[in-house]
């Protein structure tokens, strides 16, 4: 089992087919199903089974995927430090974040690690929390920005940050940019949120719902999965969200949205800095790494 044998499997299992790990690998079809039954071969199982949607991961390869991309990622890791013993001062840096994140506290450490570093290629990815960790954890990002910290075992996770969280309506709710003195005074409301689905480490409507139980309240709620969607069925009138501040700032500002002050709340989600556990960071990356603590601290 070689590098390229992982690699062959990864794309297949990625790109979704064998055509598309061909094209993503610029080798022929051929040559990829070859360098995967001569890997099947080897380990003696099938890593992968017919369906309609094309090829997916048998339960050997299920098995494999992880180990194959800590293996990928520390290769990686590899070839960076020693490019990194050429400049400290060159490279690239792939950062993954939540696209909410990408605001002001970002700007400022972007900003200021350009004029230190104006030959380091830094590449920006936004994602989902899950897949930002994700991203970190294959190798394809060297850190990344999440909410709330992820239980994975190969991933380190530092609190740099608490964005609050505000309570949204349409800019023709009745309580539209007044304040209650509590959730209790909401309860009758209808409240969207993210549904709650197995295997998918995101933050859902669970953490709503804990702050109404936690007062011994329960509430009316629709599982909407997605945040515009969310966020335009508010606007419409269709119900209220908790929503970090960072996500509506756009429609605070046009007043397509507004807010409801809730006295008593002191809601608020963490953000995290997310790196591979025992991952190679070079010289640069930690700079970065200082400047994003740096800008989100204040």
């Amino acid at each position: 089992m070689d590098a390229e044998a992982l690699e062959t499997f990864l794309a297949v299992h990625r790109e979704r087919g064998f055509s598309n790990a061909a094209r993503k690998l610029l080798r022929t079809q051929p040559a990829i199903s070859r360098r995967i039954s001569l890997l099947e071969e080897e380990l003696g199982v099938p890593l992968f089974e017919r369906a309609a949607q094309g090829p997916v991961l048998s339960q050997a390869g299920h098995a494999l995927l992880p180990y194959a991309e800590r293996a990928l990622a520390a290769l990686m890791d590899a070839k960076n430090a020693v490019i990194a013993l050429k400049s400290a001062k060159a490279g690239a840096i792939s950062l993954a974040v939540v696209g909410t994140l990408a605001s002001t506290p970002l700007s400022a450490a972007f900003k200021a690690f350009a004029k230190g570093h104006p030959a380091v290629d830094l590449r920006l990815r936004t994602a989902t929390s899950a897949e930002v960790s994700d991203l970190v954890r294959r190798g394809d990002a060297a850190l990344g920005l999440r909410y709330e910290e992820d239980v994975l075992a190969d991933l380190d996770c530092e609190l740099i940050a608490r964005e609050p969280l505000a309570v949204i309506c349409a800019k023709d709710h009745r309580l539209a940019g007044r304040s209650v003195s509590g959730l209790g005074d909401l309860r009758r409301e209808r409240w969207l949120a993210f549904p709650e689905i197995p295997g998918r480490r995101e933050i859902s409507a669970a953490h709503v719902f804990s702050l109404f139980l936690a007062q011994g309240l329960d509430i009316d709620w629709i599982g909407v999965d997605s945040l515009t969607a969310q966020k335009r069925l508010v606007e419409a009138g269709f119900g209220l969200a908790l929503m970090e501040q960072s996500a509506i700032a756009d429609e605070l500002k046009a007043r397509s949205l507004r807010t409801i002050a809730v006295r008593s709340l002191k809601a608020t989600r963490r953000i995290m800095l997310v790196t591979r556990k025992g991952g190679y960071l070079s010289g640069a990356t930690q700079e970065l790494i200082k400047l994003l603590r740096k800008s989100y601290k204040h």
